[in-house]
């Protein structure tokens, strides 16, 4: 019996990711981090340039949705929960009663941009309409200035940070269309956007590429300016949960503070994001 709980000791140690004491045979810090899509290229770059500076490093991220990377911060298997939407109550509720903190880091601004084939067309909706689409309402691109063709309509997983707030600042709760697509990720988005000529879809502004057209929204551009300075209305703070505040000087609190420094915000601009110093 012993064994058995000195082995399961030794497990939980190797995955919370323990520092081992310098002169041990493993001398290595590790970070996990887990959730959305959309923090994810922040995360993995972050973690590139963190690692290169400091060898001594190893961090893992991972890239499951944000409400994933909630439960994963919760029941310990993360030290980062990623998450492009804030922690939901029930969420608060079941870390607490775990003996968890969760403490919201503001990382960087993104906008939720509408895109279509480069083929089409339309240049722009009102929120409006883009809610109509989604609802059902509007099926048809001739009915908004396109081809007649039927509207192909690309969604987020419920799972995603991002489908939370398109729901939100879009739908305004109202149910999405029966014959929707769901798809996993920003990527599977644009990549199906961008092979489908009757498609639309929307995806976080760090996604955005000539692959895709960007759709002004009541006519405004989606761009670093227009989100930045509130003008664009479907923007949202993106975010890196922890477990209490990080220890002062630790990897993880360097880590987890890199948006701050001016190689972390622009590594942030260089993704596509907008760095929360320019909010």
């Amino acid at each position: 019996m012993k064994g058995s709980k000195l082995i399961a000791m030794i497990s939980v140690f190797a995955l919370v990711g323990l520092v081992v004491a310098p002169g041990s045979a493993v001398a290595e810090e590790r970070i996990i981090i887990d959730g959305s899509t959309t923090v994810g290229p922040i995360a993995k770059a972050f973690a590139e340039y963190y690692m290169s500076k400091n060898k001594d490093v190893n961090i893992t991220v991972s890239e499951s949705g944000s409400g994933n990377g909630a439960k994963s911060l919760i029941n310990g298997m993360c030290h980062v929960a990623d998450m492009s939407r804030f922690m939901k109550d029930k969420e608060f509720a079941a870390a607490v009663k775990k003996g968890r903190t969760p403490v919201a880091h503001v990382v960087a601004i993104d906008g939720i941009v509408m895109v279509v084939h480069p083929s089409n067309p339309v240049k722009g909706f009102t929120v409006a309409q883009v809610r109509d689409i989604y609802m059902g309402r509007i099926t048809n691109w001739k009915d908004l200035g396109g081809p007649n063709v039927e509207i192909v309509m690309i969604s987020r997983d419920t799972n995603s940070g991002t489908y939370e707030t398109f729901e939100k600042l879009v739908m305004k709760k109202k149910k999405i269309y029966e014959k929707a697509e769901y798809v996993g990720s920003n990527g599977a988005i644009r990549q199906r956007v961008q092979s489908t000529p009757a498609s639309i879809g929307y995806i976080g502004l760090g996604f955005v590429d000539r692959s895709v057209k960007a759709l002004e929204i009541d006519g405004i551009v989606p761009d670093m300016n227009t989100i930045s300075s509130g003008i664009y209305p479907i923007a949202r703070p993106l975010f890196m949960f922890t477990d209490g505040y990080p220890k002062l000087g630790t990897h993880l609190h360097r880590f987890i503070t890199l948006h701050l420094s001016p190689r972390g915000q622009e590594i942030i601009e260089e993704i596509g994001f907008i760095p929360v110093t320019r909010y």
